[in-house]
């Protein structure tokens, strides 16, 4: 019996030797855990991200961006739409409604311009006519990828035709409208909506949520198309 003494001590040392290796592990555990939540909240910290309500309802979190970036495809659809608004007109949709709503996404110095060469696209067709009953719509063919400009600033090719239809021409006639488009990011929308807003208003004031503006316009073949549209 006193043989069998010292092999129960020693066995006795193994149950304490693995509760303590758990516990030695467990410890290791939990401050992996923590430093982990501390890196976590320093991450929030230095890049905080935003909550973005959809229009559907749902809501996401964004990652923050330098002001001046905006994706490519948003850059296209800005210039591609607003061109579309500022020059589709019907007796439902006026000329000069469309204009005072849309015309504040142009860069200020272009907005005396752009509409008198809208005025000159057919004589008949001026903003300030508000009688004639023909119908105009814009038809884009194409819009190039946006090409960097400057910090902020993009130019996109837009080849498209403006059509012309009225009661006594129901062909219609068609304008050829091909320019160069200077987008520039903006750090705030100059759309704010009317009391009452109109379609075409609203419009716009979605339009102006990219924060974007037209800062030029220009012929396709201009090849010193820049950000300045007194150049």
């Amino acid at each position: 019996m006193q043989l069998l003494k010292p092999e129960n001590k020693k066995t006795s040392i193994l149950p304490l030797f693995a509760v303590g290796t758990f516990g030695l592990n467990l410890l290791t555990l939990l401050l992996l855990m923590f430093h982990g939540s501390m890196l976590q909240q320093l991450n929030r910290q230095f890049t905080p991200r935003s909550l973005v309500q959809l229009i559907d309802g749902h809501a996401i979190t964004v990652d923050p961006k330098p002001s001046f970036e905006r994706h490519p495809e948003a850059v296209r659809r800005f210039a591609g739409e607003t061109m579309s608004l500022m020059l589709t007109w019907s007796s439902k949709q006026p000329p000069t409604a469309i204009w005072e709503a849309s015309s504040r996404l142009l860069g200020n110095n272009l907005q005396a311009k752009f509409l008198s060469e809208i005025n000159n696209l057919k004589s008949p067709s001026q903003i300030g006519n508000t009688t004639r009953n023909d119908d105009h719509v814009l038809v884009i063919q194409k819009i190039s990828q946006p090409t960097p400009v400057g910090n902020g600033q993009w130019k996109v090719e837009m080849f498209a035709n403006q059509l012309i239809f009225n009661g006594s021409d129901n062909l219609g006639k068609t304008i050829p409208f091909n320019k160069q488009i200077v987008v520039r990011a903006m750090d705030e929308s100059a759309i704010s909506l009317p009391s009452a807003p109109q379609p075409w208003d609203l419009a716009a004031f979605r339009l102006g949520e990219a924060r974007l503006e037209i800062y030029n316009i220009c012929d396709i073949n201009d090849t010193n198309c820049t950000g300045n549209p007194n150049k």
